[in-house]
């Protein structure tokens, strides 16, 4: 697994979190600098999957991307390749920027950051593309060859009813191209520190959905994927079946990947490791050879906690002989404290399973909290 940092946007929406730089630049010193970071962690392993994330990779070139995809060729084996992602923007997915990602034949999964098909909701997250552009993109991919679509909504939005929510899913679902999506991610809004959003409701300029609406939308999430052929394997993502993200679905099973790039994250299996989020550090060590970074060994009570939590947010659960071989001093105790989460109708256990039931999705993170080892 490899992983792409590329942390700059055109606006910084209200919601985001994560490490990202706006604003119109020159992105040849970066690409330059992710260049010689692949070249430097380069070890000529197999890799399965490949993930360009942000911000917002779409921003780059396609000479640019080209750099790059050709710089990790070089530096890795992709002959078993199964699927390589580009996040993209509405506005960014032009029929000619499609088209020349085509002829590349190197992506074959986009993931198209929307959001909403609502122009007042879009106005709200300070997101640059209007709902036409958000159509018009899932065409442009789909008319240049790209038939594993992934779209990103939102829901859970201030001023957002049960039936605007459903708007938005029911606008997808007419979609002409509604074939070539093969993948959707619905996130609920939550509140990152210091964000811009965290900073309009301490201001008192919003409010967050109560949990009523907040249940009603994510239950009309799940029915409206069940009756057009989605299938949930994560709180948040559905897919039609055989298109989950294999990417996404090892970070949940904690396998081994390299993340390259400012700000972005890699892990060994007992170690974690992150580059420090800053551009122009970046940039520099990367000149002399020299990523700056932190990294973590992690415990044996830090990693059976991320395993928890993971777990908990898919449909397969906890798989017991995962605990009893590589946790086994933990296994006594989760079975007691699981036990509150069976009787509410949260997990279901079965002979090799602790299973989250639609109720214990919804609030995985909570009950993942609750099974911690402190």
């Amino acid at each position: 697994m490899l992983y792409l940092h590329i942390p700059y946007c055109h606006h910084k929406c209200t919601y985001c979190g994560f490490y990202s730089v706006a604003g119109r630049r020159d992105y040849s010193e970066y690409v330059d600098a992710i260049c010689s970071e692949i070249r430097l962690r380069g070890d000529g392993r197999r890799l399965r999957t490949i993930y360009f994330g942000g911000g917002t990779p779409s921003l780059l070139s396609p000479l640019q991307l080209r750099k790059i995809t050709g710089t990790i060729a070089e530096c890795f084996d992709v002959s078993g390749i199964e699927e390589v992602t580009l996040e993209a923007n509405p506005e960014n997915l032009t029929p000619e920027y499609v088209a020349l990602l085509a002829e590349m034949r190197f992506f074959n999964r986009l993931s198209i950051g929307i959001q909403s098909f609502s122009d007042s909701e879009l106005h709200l997250l300070n997101r640059v593309h209007n709902a036409n552009q958000a159509t018009d993109a899932i065409h442009n991919a789909s008319e240049a060859g790209f038939n594993n679509i992934s779209v990103d909504l939102i829901f859970g939005l201030p001023h957002q009813s049960v039936g605007k929510w459903l708007d938005n899913l029911d606008i997808l679902a007419s979609h002409k191209d509604f074939g070539s999506i093969k993948h959707l991610s619905c996130y609920e809004l939550t509140l990152e520190p210091g964000s811009i959003l965290e900073r309009q409701l301490q201001m008192g300029r919003l409010s967050m959905a109560g949990d009523e609406v907040l249940e009603a939308q994510y239950s009309q999430l799940l029915d409206w994927c069940m009756r057009n052929g989605f299938e949930q394997y994560e709180i948040s993502n559905f897919c039609r079946p055989g298109f989950h993200s294999r990417h996404n679905s090892r970070y949940w099973n904690r396998t081994p990947y390299i993340g390259v790039g400012a700000g972005a994250h890699s892990f060994n299996g007992t170690r974690r490791r992150w580059n420090k989020p800053d551009i122009a550090a970046y940039v520099k060590g990367a000149s002399i050879g020299e990523i700056p970074f932190d990294e973590e060994l992690l415990s044996d009570k830090d990693a059976f906690n991320e395993y928890i939590m993971t777990s908990l947010r898919t449909v397969r659960g906890i798989h017991k002989p995962v605990i009893d071989s590589e946790f086994s001093s933990f296994s006594t105790g989760l079975a007691k404290q699981i036990q509150s989460f069976i009787r509410k109708g949260m997990i279901v256990e079965t002979k090799d399973y602790y299973i989250p039931t639609a109720a214990g999705l919804l609030h995985a993170d909570g009950i993942a909290s609750e099974l911690f080892v402190i």
